[in-house]
């Protein structure tokens, strides 16, 4: 079997150039550095490189297998760093940025139970209802709800969430009863500024696009929280997450309207820069969040 070593040994060569240069960053000797890559070559039973008294230069073997052979020492040492990750304690910052009503109402209790899982890990968490540029702002992953857009950032969902219509009670008397999907496009609205539109299911099955009516959308927002405080004060019907306003629900304050319809669930999505491999403390949060709730 063919040693990892000499794959090492292979790769310095390559990018060092020269025998003796490779040698001293392995902190090797010459004749240690050529013995290896000579019986690399044997093992494989071809020729990696070419060699004169002035350069080396490598076969079309060597530069396919120099490719393979990045690949092979990358995966190798990830499965160590994973390895040992399972004894032992993440350590740095875990940089994350989402929406302030998610970060407080899931975010922050799920990042309690994780730190005393992971005590050495540091967070630095920023809220924001803009999307952050992750690479500029050197931020490991950000946590976004809704469609995934079409971006050069790797995503994962994370769990999936209900969306309802709410209203306060004065509002919902005045239009009352409110028993079909035309009834509530034509109540006063408050729009999401970054969602255009909703599909949503009748009790027969039958999707539907919700379109309020032109004229009844006075109000809208760029976040789910501002969007719940006007509704709570009666300006109009929103479409909010249920985890948003569970409570409301239960108290009184908001009233669901057609709870026999169903609007198309939204994601919850962990994003992070395509690197070639993931992070540990970025999958480690991504598990965790997968598991929780």
């Amino acid at each position: 079997m063919v040693s990892l070593d000499r794959f090492d040994t292979f790769k310095a060569v390559v990018e060092a150039g020269s025998l003796t240069a490779a040698a001293e960053t392995l902190g090797q000797t010459r004749a240690v550095v050529s013995f290896n890559l000579k019986r690399l070559e044997e093992e494989l039973g071809v020729t990696l490189l070419t060699r004169n008294t002035r350069q080396l230069a490598l076969t079309d073997a060597g530069e396919r297998f120099y490719r393979r052979c990045l690949r092979t020492l990358d995966e190798a040492r990830l499965a160590i760093e994973e390895a040992r990750s399972e004894h032992s304690q993440l350590k740095g910052t875990l940089r994350i940025t989402t929406t302030v009503e998610f970060a407080l109402a899931q975010v922050v209790p799920a990042l309690e139970v994780f730190r005393q899982q992971q005590p050495q890990l540091n967070i630095h968490l920023s809220t924001s209802s803009t999307h952050a540029d992750l690479i500029s702002e050197r931020f490991d992953m950000a946590i976004r709800l809704g469609r995934m857009h079409d971006s050069n950032l790797r995503a994962v969902q994370l769990s999936r969430f209900e969306v309802f219509a709410v209203a306060a009670p004065q509002l919902v008397e005045r239009f009352a009863p409110v028993a079909t999907l035309a009834t509530l496009e034509s109540m006063p609205t408050l729009g999401h500024g970054r969602v255009p539109e909703m599909t949503v299911t009748d009790p027969a099955g039958s999707e539907h696009v919700y379109q309020p009516k032109p004229g009844t959308t006075a109000i809208v927002a760029d976040n789910s929280a501002t969007l719940r405080a006007f509704a709570l004060t009666g300006q109009g019907v929103a479409i909010l997450p249920q985890w948003l306003i569970q409570e409301d629900l239960q108290a009184g304050r908001l009233v669901r309207l057609l709870a026999d319809y169903r609007f198309a669930q939204q994601g919850v999505y962990a994003l992070y820069p395509d690197t070639r491999h993931l992070p540990l403390k970025v999958r480690a949060f991504i598990d965790f969040m997968k598991g929780w709730g």
